[in-house]
């Protein structure tokens, strides 16, 4: 549905260092420190990194989340270099070019699937993005979008009358994802789509993404501790460490050639049978 801007590669970090501000007792906190990172056209990155060391802030970046100030009490502030997304400025993106990046950049929080309207069916969910921005949408194409939407999530048509609370965390989580993408974003920007899924419809999410990125040819960033979802699903992957960028590469170059501490880390948690690594952020610095 989304016509993207003129650009070139989805997503130009340059040397770009975040900041939390220093709020009530809580000193100033730096969250990315110097990132130097380009996104190619169609491909997907996989973000890694521990507790406090920026996946969840760069995502909010790249999203533009870290501009509303409903999101966060504390709001990151660019503090050095630039992101560019889409070909956009996010460092001093107004208001009104915030809603148009919007359009365009898809973003799936950590907590999407927590957070459905618990008074609202599934049709009504993924529609809502549309209607926000045109309450006049004609009815009929809506119906056939949000179906078309729901049926590519791999999700049987009937549930588009069911509410929420009616659904498993896995379709929940569906949902979730149908909703984001109900407007045709170029870019998706999906923060641990498979956190609190079931072990065993993981694989079916993975899956659903990787055939939603080479049907609607976008681009996507992916949080993820889930180390088999990102070796399907990312072409490369980015460790950051304490808000530094430590690795670039595909998950088995970063892997077999591990450096830093933490991804040797990694790549020992790998060889010991962990598939997930169980050190996702919970606080407002990740």
């Amino acid at each position: 549905m989304s016509t993207s801007p003129a650009h070139g590669h989805p997503v130009v970090l340059s040397d770009l260092s975040v900041e939390y501000p220093a709020h009530g007792a809580s000193a100033a906190h730096v969250a990315l420190r110097g990132i130097q990172l380009r996104l190619a056209p169609g491909e997907v990155l996989g973000l890694l990194g521990s507790a406090g060391s920026g996946k969840s802030t760069l995502a909010k970046v790249i999203s533009g989340e870290f501009l509303d100030s409903r999101v966060d009490e504390v709001r990151p502030v660019i503090t050095g270099g630039e992101a560019r997304v889409l070909g956009n400025a996010m460092r001093r993106m107004s208001r009104r070019k915030l809603a148009e990046h919007r359009f365009h950049v898809g973003y799936l929080p950590q907590d999407a699937a927590m957070r459905l309207p618990a008074d609202r069916t599934v049709a009504e969910i993924v529609g809502e993005p549309i209607l926000e921005r045109d309450r006049h949408f004609d009815r009929k194409r809506l119906a056939a979008r949000v179906a078309d939407l729901v049926d590519g999530v791999r999700l049987p048509l009937s549930m588009l009358e069911r509410y929420p609370y009616e659904l498993s965390g896995g379709q929940r989580q569906r949902v979730a994802i149908a909703r984001t993408l109900v407007l045709g974003p170029s870019l998706l920007v999906a923060d641990e789509p498979t956190a609190g899924i079931d072990l065993t419809v993981r694989d079916t999410v993975a899956q659903l993404l990787t055939e939603l990125r080479d049907g609607h040819r976008f681009s996507a960033v992916v949080v993820s501790h889930d180390l088999p979802v990102l070796r399907r699903i990312a072409d490369r992957v980015a460790v950051l460490d304490r808000g530094a960028l430590v690795a670039l590469g595909t998950l088995d170059e970063v892997l077999h050639d591990p450096h830093h501490p933490y991804v040797k880390a990694l790549a020992g948690a790998l060889d010991d049978g962990h598939a997930v690594i169980d050190d996702v952020e919970t606080g407002p610095f990740g």
